[in-house]
């Protein structure tokens, strides 16, 4: 066992989606209080465009909103936002960013990131697929479930594209169906939770 440095031990949650997953954004960052003690690391997936969530989602949380550069800390209380056209990975307590694996077709940052969680994070993990066309992120919800993490979908109602939490909730690995406001409620339950296991 070598001793350990870094603190990969507080809850991460990935909030996947793509198209009309800005509302979804929107919505669950308004409900979430800035002292959950989780790190909220949106994965947005877009092929061409550069994104913009950074620019747009501070004026909906009072948590610092940054985008993920190579080598960046992985915080507790912040929103942390992938770059268009990279892999999202983690190493230790640090982000890492590598080209994108599938340039052609629709992107699966979603999944990626996912699976890298699940084999280098120590804290709980906190799947949510949000609005968005595509599948990206459903091939890596057992995997969560398999290292005792939690996965959530959006109502399909409630998701401008439904297409995503759609395939999530096909995948047979989801645990709650819930609209962006009660996701809000229950990451910060399962964050109290958490924080209490640890002290």
């Amino acid at each position: 066992m070598k001793a350990k440095r870094f603190e990969t031990d507080f809850p991460i949650v990935c909030v996947g989606g793509s198209a009309g997953g800005l509302d979804a954004y929107i919505r669950l960052l308004r409900h979430l209080p800035s002292d959950t003690g989780a790190a909220i690391v949106i994965v947005n997936h877009l092929r061409t465009v550069d994104t913009r969530l950074h620019e747009i989602l501070p004026n909906y949380t009072r948590m610092p909103v940054e985008l993920i550069t190579e080598h960046l800390l992985i915080q507790p209380n912040h929103v942390f936002i992938i770059p268009s056209q990279r892999d999202l990975h983690i190493c230790d307590d640090e982000f890492r960013l590598k080209p994108i694996s599938k340039p052609r077709g629709w992107p699966d940052v979603i999944t990626v990131f996912l699976r890298s969680l699940t084999q280098y994070w120590d804290g709980t993990l906190i799947a949510v697929i949000v609005s968005g066309y595509d599948g990206d992120g459903a091939a890596a919800l057992c995997g969560i479930k398999d290292v005792g993490g939690i996965t959530i979908a959006q109502t399909l109602a409630t998701a401008t594209q439904p297409d995503m939490p759609e395939s999530a909730i096909a995948s047979g690995c989801i645990d709650f169906v819930l609209s962006p406001e009660e996701i809000a409620l229950k990451i910060v339950g399962i964050a109290g939770e958490s924080n209490t296991q640890n002290h």
